[in-house]
């Protein structure tokens, strides 16, 4: 038997506070940009199964009970209610909080009570920039407000976090370095110009700045890559080596191995293993003995990547719990490893890793 301590969620996102029909459940369970193939749904997806298997036994049913009846007892419960079953019963004593996600969800305080953990805010960078711009009339108020924004988010938040949805990879792929102050300001007069009140940040030259800005805080910076493969990056992780930021490449999934070699490579690169763990379910045990082959085992932290559903967060601990008692006990059961090994390694990847990359213990 392997055990952890608490897990330490290092990248997760909110839960939605209002009931959920069918169709709206199984919208949450992936990311996908149309409907289910015809005649399936959602649920027929290796995350759909997990939920199937794990989260039934923490509301009072049978694993792998029909949706229907599954969804049924949430209604019954009440959303609040199956929200603080699934979360404690995921076994997480933190999570780190990406507030930067739209929609009715609730922010580390009220995660923190329902999983009676801590909880613990990462910010998001272009949200940042979008409330900045928002408030700002003119590009020198903007400019003035967003670096205020940052400096105070940094005196609160244990890490920033940048997303795929903005072309973070792809801007810092096209130029890793920092945009100069005349490049900046003339990028923010487009961007305001073509905006409209509430509208996204996607140009590439202020994504730039708001990261630059963000390693120069010196907090861990998590850096989302989608599903794309993150060795564009390594221009970017070459130029912020010995800055004194760290950071956590997430996502990237099927390019896990990637990921872990750049964890491998540079000392302030980290890799997240949540993402894979989830979306690939029954299979989570070969792809983290993978990433174990390729990342040295300090530089390889858990996270749920939940978002939206309570049942995501759960089965991202309960599936990652579950693969390494696969992957390190059957190593001890060979003898390639030693028990007392395993135990350390688990507790590393768990939250000794977490804990110690964003300096959780210094926050008390």
């Amino acid at each position: 038997m392997i055990e952890t301590p608490p897990l330490v969620d290092q990248h997760c996102r909110g839960v939605l506070r209002t009931e959920l029909g069918i169709a709206t459940f199984e919208a949450q369970l992936i990311r996908s940009a149309g409907p289910p193939a015809p005649g399936t749904t959602f649920f027929d997806t290796q995350t759909g199964f997990a939920v199937r298997r794990w989260c039934p036994p923490l509301l009072g049913l049978e694993p792998h009970c029909p949706p229907a009846r599954y969804l049924a007892r949430r209604r019954e419960l009440g959303a609040a209610e199956s929200t603080r079953r699934l979360l404690r019963g995921s076994g997480t004593g933190a999570y780190l909080v990406d507030t930067g996600a739209p929609g009715d969800l609730t922010g580390p305080k009220e995660l923190a009570v329902a999983g009676d953990a801590e909880a613990f805010e990462v910010a998001r960078l272009e949200l940042l920039a979008e409330q900045a711009a928002d408030t700002s009339g003119t590009v020198a108020a903007f400019l003035a407000n967003l670096a205020g924004a940052v400096h105070h988010a940094a005196s609160g938040a244990v890490g920033f976090a940048c997303g795929a949805r903005t072309g973070c990879g792809a801007a810092l792929a096209g130029d890793p370095e920092p945009p100069g102050p005349g490049e900046v300001r003339a990028a923010a007069g487009r961007w305001l110009a073509g905006r409209t009140r509430g509208g996204q940040l996607r140009d590439p030259v202020l994504v730039r700045h708001l990261v630059w800005s963000a390693v120069a805080s010196g907090l861990p910076l998590q850096l989302h890559t989608g599903g794309a493969d993150p060795e564009p990056l390594g221009g970017f992780v070459r130029a912020t080596a010995g800055l004194g930021a760290r950071l956590v490449l997430g996502g990237g999934y099927p390019y896990h191995r990637q990921t872990a070699r750049l964890a491998a490579e540079h000392p302030h690169v980290h890799a997240d293993l949540g993402p894979a763990l989830v979306r690939t379910g029954a299979r989570a045990a070969a792809v983290l003995a993978e990433l174990l082959e390729v990342a040295p085992f300090g530089k390889l932290l858990y996270s749920s990547g939940g978002r939206n559903l309570p049942e995501l967060h759960a089965v991202g601990a309960l599936v990652f719990r579950e693969a390494l008692g696969r992957v390190l006990g059957g190593w001890v059961a060979e003898g390639a490893w030693s028990w007392q090994d395993a135990q350390r390694v688990a507790g590393m990847l768990a939250a000794g890793n977490a804990r110690r990359v964003y300096r959780l213990d210094e926050r008390g």
